[in-house]
């Protein structure tokens, strides 16, 4: 049974657990090495450095707790020797500057840069002791401590966290797929709501995430049966996506009629039906289990002919076979999928070297740091703010009645200010809910004095905090309020818990966060310029790597693939975190999404072509009229996709003319026209994400 309960584990909770465990085992070792009053010192510096200890390489860990226990310590030091001057508001101003800027490395920055703002509002919590450096060189001892145990654990559970990447990914898809189902179910209807898209959007946004998660465990890792078979799968998975964004291609040539809607109902009930099977394929990999052979997915859109009647000169009848093939091609990847885990060995596209180039970056190059040395980088503008807050909030919390513990106040505006607007006010909101129950639980807990209860719900406290804090983070703050209670009556008994100080803090720097919101603020439209320019160079760049009849470099042109979904998804996700923002500072968001919407329809028809491609040089086709036909179609594009340039004319006429440009053959008799086809909408599309890049940059 706790096998089987430890199988059914998240990542990011077997993670909680993990390290709940070293910190506990370091609390102990702490405790019989040097006395029960260091121990909350040494557990201080071990908390601090398990910020960045997250489901991840062995390398990438070693590369970011080691970055987090360095400014962790340097953070206590500080306060050590500040602690009695007034100057010490400036240096919490200082600490949380550089701090900041550490984003200026990206995403793998994020969790080591709170790590020094802990450590000195732990710093801080404790009373002054006869040595100056004491609370500085313990906290550093359990920085230390916990580096090796975060290596240790990781090398451990080194093959169930690359599982369970790959067990995220599949969720993913598979909410993806169906996210699809609801889009394509609604896409011929007048009363279609916003909800189907907007799911879609962020199912893109999150299966971004989960991929690149993937690619950094498993490509990474040493090459093994168990590991080939996992990167094919994956390999499958990222493929899959460009065939699911094409399912959206022709689905407005379908009409709003009866015929229309039970055509897009029939392929999205198909849609679903692979969505069920990625998700029974997750299920097999977490759990390490075989399919049988009766998992395949069934998708029998044969019946979808007779059950739609349409007159045979009607032109939707030529879009059946398309609609049907693609959906089937959807169908034998997963199926593909399902042999992998039959242990059918499938030979890889790439080397292990090749796959090395899409891992995403490690370590901390001194050069990040230069673009951001400008008025305009919004790393700078957050970490000018960061700092600006939490020294307001230092002297502030002095001036206050209830003075005592001034770092509370700092806390709380460190956890709620974020870089933009709308995720400050996610945060506000949890967080000032999760104090709120925190204080209670603690209320509770000080009724029952057992040493031994208190410690157990302190580690408890402290894995759910850490494991729930990109999840629910409502439920972190309310562990972290019971985490931070605890550890500052640890180190100062004779304080007390001071409930209504520690609640009345928590709404002051909730509202002091949301106040420096404004302070320099980081609107989207700042980035925007950059972001349309970026989506634009990498659109460019990913169909000059697709329209090649002969072959190029398979790893370039997969390369650029993902760099154009990263640049659309990034591009998304400051659409919706404008949607907050002031009305007069909000994007405009009618052009930005028809930017968005065309740019995942380009993307979608040169996958298309792509595959056509490959379909022509399996059958040898005449390649030189091809590359005529390309190497057009190429130069159109650019010229579209480049604002400096003259643009295209693209293609002329509307929906209804694009349908009677259907070819008379299906694709299976002569796939030619249907390349040309794609060929001319491709250029189109390219046309309209021009102009709603023009119209979006205007406004």
């Amino acid at each position: 049974m706790p096998l089987k309960i430890w199988r059914l584990l998240p990542a990011y909770a077997i993670n909680g657990v993990e390290v709940a465990i070293g910190i506990g085992f370091i609390q102990w070792l702490a405790s019989a090495v040097a006395g029960p009053h260091v121990a909350p010192l040494v557990v201080s510096g071990a908390v601090c450095a398990s910020i960045a200890d997250l489901p991840n390489s062995v390398s990438r860990t070693w590369h970011r707790v080691s970055a987090a226990a360095v400014l962790s310590m340097l953070a206590a030091l500080i306060v050590d020797l500040l602690r009695d001057s007034p100057m010490l508001g400036v240096a919490v101003a200082a600490v949380a500057f550089a701090a900041m800027m550490t984003l200026a490395w990206g995403p793998r920055a994020g969790a080591v840069s709170f790590t020094p703002i802990l450590s000195m509002i732990f710093s801080m919590a404790v009373p002054a002791t006869g040595h100056p450096l004491e609370v500085a060189g313990w906290s550093a001892c359990g920085s230390a401590a916990y580096v090796v145990w975060s290596l240790l654990a990781t090398a451990l559970l080194q093959r169930r966290y690359r599982t369970l990447v790959l067990v995220q990914a599949l969720d993913a898809a598979a909410q993806l797929f169906r996210s699809r189902a609801g889009v394509l179910a609604t896409a011929t209807r007048q009363d279609s709501g916003a909800a189907p898209m907007r799911a879609w959007i962020s199912g893109e946004a999150a299966l971004a995430d989960r991929l690149q998660a993937a690619r950094d465990l498993l490509f990474a890792a040493d090459p093994g049966t168990r590991g080939v078979r996992d990167v094919a799968i994956l390999l499958r998975l990222i493929d899959l996506r460009d065939v699911l964004l094409a399912s959206r291609l022709d689905a407005d040539l379908l009409g709003r009629d009866a015929a229309g809607r039970a055509i897009l109902d029939h392929v999205a009930a198909a849609l679903c039906r692979i969505g069920d099977a990625l998700e029974a394929a997750a299920r097999h990999v977490r759990d390490g289990t075989t399919p049988g052979a009766d998992s395949l997915p069934k998708v029998d859109l044969d019946p979808l002919l007779n059950a739609v009647v349409l007159p045979a000169e009607d032109a939707r009848m030529r879009l059946f076979p398309s609609l049907i093939n693609r959906s089937r091609q959807l169908a034998d990847d997963v199926a593909r999928i399902h042999l992998l885990l039959q242990s059918q060995a499938e030979a890889l596209p790439l080397t292990h070297e090749q796959l090395q180039k899409f891992v995403g970056p490690e370590g901390w190059p001194m050069r990040a740091l230069r673009p951001h040395w400008r008025r305009d980088s919004l790393v700078l503008r957050h970490a000018v703010r960061m700092a600006l807050a939490l020294g307001s909030a230092y002297y502030l919390a002095l001036a206050l009645p209830w003075g005592s513990h001034p770092y509370w106040l700092v806390l709380s505006v460190a956890v709620v200010l974020r870089g933009s607007l709308g995720e400050t006010l996610a945060r506000r909101n949890a967080r000032v809910l999760g104090t709120v129950l925190g204080c209670l639980v603690v209320v509770g807990l000080s009724h029952v004095p057992s040493p031994s209860l208190q410690g157990g719900v302190f580690l408890t406290a402290l894995a759910t905090a850490h494991a729930f804090v990109n999840q629910r983070y409502w439920l972190t703050a309310t562990a972290a309020s019971v985490m931070a209670l605890q550890q500052s009556h640890l180190v100062n008994p004779e304080a007390g818990f001071a409930i209504a100080e520690r609640v009345a803090d928590t709404f002051l720097g909730a509202l002091l966060a949301w106040c420096f919101s404004f302070v320099l603020p980081s609107w989207e439209r700042r980035s925007v310029p950059e972001a349309v320019a970026r989506v634009l160079r990498d659109l460019r760049a990913y169909a000059s790597h697709s329209l090649r009849a002969a072959s190029g470099d398979p790893v370039e042109e997969r390369l650029a693939r993902r760099k154009a979904y990263d640049s659309l998804s990034a591009l998304a996700a400051a659409l919706q975190r404008s949607r907050v923002e002031p009305k007069g500072v909000r994007l405009p968001a009618r052009q930005i999404a028809t930017l968005l919407d065309h740019g995942e329809r380009l993307m979608a028809h040169l996958s298309m072509a792509r595959m056509t491609l490959e379909r022509l040089k399996r059958a040898e086709a005449p390649l030189p009229q091809v590359d005529a036909m390309l190497a057009e179609a190429a130069a159109a594009l650019s010229a579209c996709l480049d604002l400096t340039a003259a643009a295209s004319e693209g293609v002329a006429g509307d929906e209804a003319d694009a349908l009677l440009l259907l070819p008379e053959q299906p694709a299976a008799q002569d796939v030619l026209p249907w390349l040309t086809r794609r060929l001319a909408l491709m250029v189109h599309e390219a046309g309209r994400i021009r102009s709603a890049a023009q119209v979006g940059l205007d406004a």
